[in-house]
C-alpha cells in the first residue's frame, strides 16, 4: 500500500501505534508540542518541523526567509502551549552545488530569528541532498499552571483566532510574527482550554482539537476575520500556513476577553457537542456540515 492511500493522519496514527513512551513523558505524539517532565512547576516542550524546497518555498526564495521560517514555525508550535523557547537544533540538507553565499544566509535568517525571541542555537548537523531541507527541533519550558493542549475544549467554550487568515501564499507564510506575545498573555491573564497553531488551515487545525477534546463545533462565515490578501472565505478556511493562534475559552472567560476589545483576538464560533460534528453558519444563516480538510503532505 502506497502512503498516499492512507494520507498524512492516516500514517501518523499507524507511527503512533508503534511507539511507547514511559512515564516521564506527559504528552507524546498528537499535539503541537511533546511535553516532558521537568521539576516542580514546569514541563519541557519540544517540537520539531522541517521544511523543504518546492513544498514550503523554492530555490527563488530569499534564502534569509527560509532560515527565519525553519526557526519561526517552531516558535509558533511553542506559543500554541503557552511556552517560552529556550533551545534549538538544526539539521540542514543542501545539494553540493549550493553557494556558500546562500548558505550562509539561510543560517543568518535563523539565527537573528533565535536571537529576537531569545532561543540558543547549540548545535545540528550537515548533509547533501537533491534539493534543500532544513529540520529544525526546539526545546521550551512552560510552566504546569499554564499549559494548554489541544484536548481541554468543552460545550459552550467560545472559539478564538488571532490576526486575519488566509492569502498566506503572497508572502505571510515566509515573514508571519509567531505568536508567543499574545499566548503568554492568554496565559498569564485567562486559561485556555485548547489551543493550536493554524498551520494546516483553519478547517482542518480545527478539527485536530475537535478529535483531541472529543467535541463538535460551530462557526459563522461572518465572523471569521479574512485577510485582504486571501482569494476568499474558502482560502481562510482551508489554505493553511497563517501560523496564527487557535483557542477556546469558557464562556465566562471569553466574555472577560471580549470586553477588552483587542482587534488581535477574534471570536468566530462555540464548541458544541461531538455528535453535531463541525458546521458553519454562512450569511444567509445556513448551516452546513464543514468537512475538516486543508493542508496535506499525502
Amino acid at each position: 500500500m502506497l502512503i498516499s492511500k492512507i494520507g498524512e493522519f492516516g500514517l501518523i496514527d499507524r507511527f503512533k501505534k508503534l511507539i511507547k513512551t514511559d512515564a516521564s513523558v506527559i504528552k507524546g505524539s498528537g499535539d503541537d508540542c511533546a511535553v516532558i517532565k521537568f521539576d516542580r512547576e514546569h514541563y519541557l516542550l519540544w517540537t520539531c518541523d522541517m521544511i523543504v524546497e518546492d513544498v514550503d518555498f523554492t530555490f527563488r526564495t530569499d534564502p534569509y526567509l527560509i532560515g527565519r521560517k525553519a526557526v519561526a514555525v517552531s516558535l509558533s508550535d511553542i506559543a500554541a502551549c503557552a511556552g517560552e523557547p529556550r533551545y534549538l537544533l538544526a539539521a540542514l540538507a543542501m545539494p553540493k552545488q549550493t553557494s556558500l553565499g546562500f548558505a550562509e544566509k539561510i543560517v543568518q535568517g535563523m539565527r537573528e530569528t533565535a536571537n529576537k525571541y531569545r532561543v540558543n542555537i547549540v548545535g545540528g548537523d550537515l548533509s547533501r541532498a537533491g534539493k534543500i531541507a532544513l529540520d529544525v527541533s526546539m526545546l521550551g519550558i512552560v510552566k504546569k499552571k499554564h499549559l494548554v493542549l489541544r484536548s481541554g475544549a468543552k460545550p459552550g467554550d467560545v472559539i478564538f483566532v488571532t490576526g486575519t487568515l488566509g492569502g498566506s501564499i503572497k508572502g505571510k507564510h515566509l515573514k508571519f510574527t509567531p505568536r508567543l506575545k499574545e499566548s503568554r498573555f492568554l496565559a498569564e491573564n485567562f486559561k485556555p482550554s485548547a489551543m493550536i497553531d493554524l498551520s494546516d488551515g483553519l478547517a482542518q487545525d480545527l478539527g485536530q482539537i475537535l478529535k483531541e477534546s472529543r467535541v463538535g463545533a460551530r462557526i459563522y462565515a461572518e465572523l471569521i476575520p479574512v485577510s485582504p490578501q486571501a482569494t476568499g472565505l474558502s482560502d481562510a478556511l482551508y489554505s493553511g500556513e497563517d501560523f496564527e493562534l487557535l483557542f477556546t475559552l469558557p464562556k465566562k472567560q471569553a466574555q472577560k476577553l471580549l470586553k477588552k476589545k483587542l482587534v488581535i483576538f477574534q471570536s468566530i464560533g462555540e464548541i458544541i457537542e461531538r455528535r453535531s460534528g463541525l458546521r458553519l453558519v454562512e450569511k444567509n444563516k445556513r448551516e452546513t456540515i464543514l468537512e475538516p480538510k486543508g493542508f496535506r503532505h499525502f
